[in-house]
């Protein structure tokens, strides 16, 4: 299972050990292991680790059809899941709408402020006024009963059914652009139009997320299919490198989210 490693960063080895133990678990004991949210690149580390074997399975949900964050059940073959199996609940918060705007991340800044990690909780979707988010059902109650305030608003929790979930208010475009390399400040340079310069500053500042975790390295190196995020400027996904220009720069294509 060694192999496995070089196949990913060296950063995402405790991930990686983590996924093995709860696949060994299933097989030692034959019973289902639920975890916690996972983001779309620990969701692949998983699939990898568990693979296609016919004794351990694996299933992701996350309430919602177009979900980023989702629970995984890993699980022996009698088990058929349902999603009653992945203990998800649907929140929607109200709030005074005519007099206060609130962002997502204002809502995953209130959220963390309870002391609940982000692994307990799933997608928050934003459409005009309304908001929703997932969480898992085991903190339900100290959600509604704790969850009473984003920014300056007062706000309370209203539990849904999984089938009321709103759409999620973004588009994704696809095109191409050119970089200098793949180190990650350049990636950010390329994909949101801005300078070298301005991509190390917001690297720096906390701002960027590669693959859902914060960096501070703009060198590092950035892969086909890694999602980077850069508050204020947007989200955008290496699909593919298409190959070198004539200056020997690199053609790239891009996923970008369009608001």
């Amino acid at each position: 299972m060694d192999d496995i490693y070089q196949h990913f960063r060296k950063e995402e080895k405790q991930f990686i050990d983590l996924a093995m133990d709860w696949k060994e678990f299933v097989e030692r004991t034959y019973a289902e292991k639920l975890t916690d949210f996972l983001d779309p690149r620990q969701q692949f580390i998983l699939q990898s680790v568990v693979g296609d074997g016919p004794d351990v399975r694996y299933a992701f949900f996350g309430g919602g059809p177009s979900c980023e964050r989702k629970r995984a059940l890993i699980f022996p073959d009698y088990l058929k899941p349902q999603e009653d199996h992945f203990q998800i609940g649907l929140y929607e918060i109200d709030y005074p709408r005519k007099f206060v705007k609130l962002e997502h991340r204002m809502v995953l800044g209130s959220l963390m402020s309870l002391g609940i990690k982000r692994e307990k909780f799933g997608d928050i979707i934003v459409n005009g006024d309304r908001i929703q988010f997932f969480s898992s059902t085991e903190i339900e109650d100290y959600i509604i009963s704790q969850f009473k305030e984003v920014g300056k608003a007062n706000v309370t929790i209203q539990k849904l059914g999984l089938d009321e979930v709103i759409e999620r208010e973004e588009e994704w475009v696809q095109m191409e652009k050119t970089a200098s390399s793949m180190r990650l400040d350049a990636i950010i340079s390329a994909a949101f139009s801005v300078s070298r310069q301005k991509a190390q500053s917001i690297i720096g500042q906390k701002l960027v997320k590669l693959n859902w975790k914060i960096t501070e390295q703009p060198a590092t190196d950035c892969f086909e299919g890694d999602m980077i995020s850069a508050r204020r400027l947007g989200r955008c996904k290496i699909i593919r490198i298409l190959g070198e220009t004539k200056k020997q720069k690199l053609r790239i294509q891009f996923g970008m989210v369009k608001s």
